[in-house]
């Protein structure tokens, strides 16, 4: 069991301050940016989805290039999750202040499926259109090529973190590592690239065997790019967070707590509680007595003081907000029937733990 919550370093080594470190000025670096980046002709910024940093370095000898690397960890945002994380990579900016609130937030009374892009009424681009829905730019305004699977070229989370830069679809990772060969070639001075397996792999088999395999091969594919790097050019990677398995360890919710619910919105370890008109003292009195072995459990008003979401957090990404969460400290994960998907989740995510919320950030160059 963890004892307390590990809260982003919004101010100094997090996500959120990587992509301005690395499109800022070289004389501007902060101190945990690896030296070799810093004044590197391009850099190529590889978005690992789930390997983090406690993960990797218990299996070194399955990823000898990655291991070799100069660098060490930091933290991804809160919650520690697909959706928030990867828009303040590219914004720059904390949840609070980009409104991506989890996976799934509540907005305007429907609770929204931010990778899906849908709600309980089906596709809500019209509804709920994603260049509204968050519209800090990303990339600092700038405009650098995006490599990432071509199925994601429509998909409303795309719009919502990525958008206006430049697109690239790759079907295979040969064909990923081909795109950044080639706009390295053409002196493309920024090349964002994201590959989101080890995450799957993690997800839907735990952290076992295959997930050593996929970080054996994602290595192999890591050294393939370091070694067609041009002169003067440098790789970053990062992740958006780290795993845990929880496997069948799914807590239902207590019906003392669900008797004070209208809604849930979140994850399964960082689940938002909306509670019915003035129950909110309520469902915080029987959320602890009855999960409070398992979960940190906290106030909207207590997250937002303390800073979870960054010093900033507007009015927008506020209402988004549950009353109560349950924040697990234990690997257990909190049932929502309205949660679900194509299979059963056996890694997970979302939590203020090391293993989630520490990523490591590396770097090597030619």
């Amino acid at each position: 069991m963890v004892h307390e919550p590990l809260l982003p370093d919004y101010g100094g080594a997090c996500v959120t301050n990587v992509v301005p470190a690395l499109l800022g000025h070289p004389d501007d670096a902060p101190r945990w940016l690896p030296a070799i980046a810093v004044d590197a002709r391009q850099v190529v910024l590889f978005v690992l989805d789930g390997m983090g940093w406690e993960q990797l370095a218990a299996r070194r000898p399955l990823a000898p290039t990655l291991a070799a690397m100069e660098g060490g960890p930091i933290t991804t945002v809160a919650p520690s999750t697909t959706s928030t994380a990867l828009t303040s990579i590219t914004t720059g900016l904390p949840p609070g202040e980009h409104g991506i609130v989890g996976y799934r937030m509540a907005v305007h009374g429907e609770v929204l499926n931010v990778l899906r892009w849908s709600t309980a009424a089906g596709d809500a681009h019209q509804s709920l259109p994603p260049a509204k829905l968050q519209s800090a730019a990303p990339f600092l305004g700038q405009r650098p090529p995006v490599v990432t699977r071509a199925e994601y070229r429509r998909s409303g989370f795309t719009g919502a973190h990525l958008e206006p830069a430049r697109f690239l679809g790759y079907r295979t990772m040969a064909t990923m590592v081909a795109e950044v060969e080639g706009l390295l070639a053409r002196g493309e001075p920024f090349v964002y690239a994201y590959y989101d397996g080890l995450d799957k792999v993690a997800h839907e088999y735990g952290l076992g065997e295959y997930y050593d395999a996929e970080l054996a091969w994602i290595d192999q594919v890591v050294d393939r790019i370091v070694s067609r790097l041009p002169a003067g050019a440098a790789l970053v990677v990062i992740a958006d967070h780290g795993q845990v398995e929880t496997g069948d360890d799914v807590v239902d919710l207590a019906p003392a707590v669900l008797g004070q619910c209208s809604m849930q919105s979140g994850e399964a370890r960082f689940r938002w509680l909306h509670a019915r008109p003035g129950r909110a003292g309520a469902l915080w009195d029987a959320a602890t007595e009855h999960h409070g072995a398992d979960a940190w459990v906290v106030t909207r008003d207590e997250i937002v003081a303390g800073g979870w979401f960054g010093p900033v957090v507007t009015e927008a990404a506020r209402s988004r907000l549950g009353d109560v969460a349950l924040v697990a400290r234990t690997n257990v994960a909190f049932h929502d029937p309205q949660d679900v998907g194509p299979y059963e989740l056996v890694g997970r995510h979302g939590s203020l733990t090391p293993a989630e919320m520490l990523v490591p950030l590396l770097a090597a160059r030619r």
